[in-house]
């Protein structure tokens, strides 16, 4: 099994040198000997750690992910007066921004979560993402919370996919989902709205 990276690790040469490659060269060109060589260390030593190249990647991608792309992550509830929207929005941008000064990182995390090892980043993602998600999403409808992830996970997988492939750019990414959110949420609370209008209309009828 992969040795996930502890949780403000610094300073780890293997995995600053697989990361280099993945920023400067490329996914593709992350390949052991290379690895090994650069790194300064044996292949034996790496492959007890990683058993292979997609392990050795995925280790990369945790390692790098919690120094930037997770690094801003508080929980905390929405603050007074704060929409459910501004408060999403705040998360996703503590997530998001950090890919597109690293567009290389975000292409090869979409190669690994496309790959076998998939699963195991997308865990890993939301082990990390979860508790301040939930904290936002407190109060709010179960279904609503079960179909926002549903669609924004679903909207964010091929916007990834898209950039990958060329289509669009990095910093296209966090516009298109800010939209995608803000129209998602603004239709909740408007229904929300409505339902508690007509509860209390209910109520002075009867009254």
């Amino acid at each position: 099994m992969t040795q996930p990276s502890v949780p403000g690790q610094h300073g780890d040469r293997l995995l600053d040198v697989v990361v280099e490659i993945l920023e400067t060269e490329g996914y593709d060109a992350v390949q052991l000997r290379e690895v090994a060589r650069r790194a300064k260390t044996s292949l034996a030593t790496i492959y007890k750690r990683c058993p292979t190249r997609d392990d050795l990647i995925l280790a990369a991608l945790e390692y790098w992910t919690r120094q930037h792309r997770y690094a801003g992550i508080a929980v905390h509830g929405r603050q007074p007066g704060a929409s459910l929207y501004d408060a999403l929005m705040g998360l996703f941008r503590t997530i998001f921004e950090p890919w597109e000064s690293h567009p290389e990182m975000l292409v090869a995390y979409f190669r690994v979560r496309s790959s076998p090892n998939g699963q195991k980043l997308f865990r890993f993602g939301l082990e990390m993402v979860a508790p301040a998600g939930m904290e936002v999403l407190a109060g709010v409808d179960d279904e609503f919370a079960d179909d926002l992830n549903v669609v924004v996970t679903s909207v964010i997988y091929g916007l990834l996919g898209r950039f990958s492939a060329g289509e669009i750019a990095v910093t296209d990414i966090l516009p298109i989902l800010d939209r995608t959110v803000y129209w998602l949420t603004r239709g909740y609370e408007a229904a929300r709205t409505e339902s508690v209008g007509q509860s209390v209309k209910r109520c002075s009828n009867s009254a």
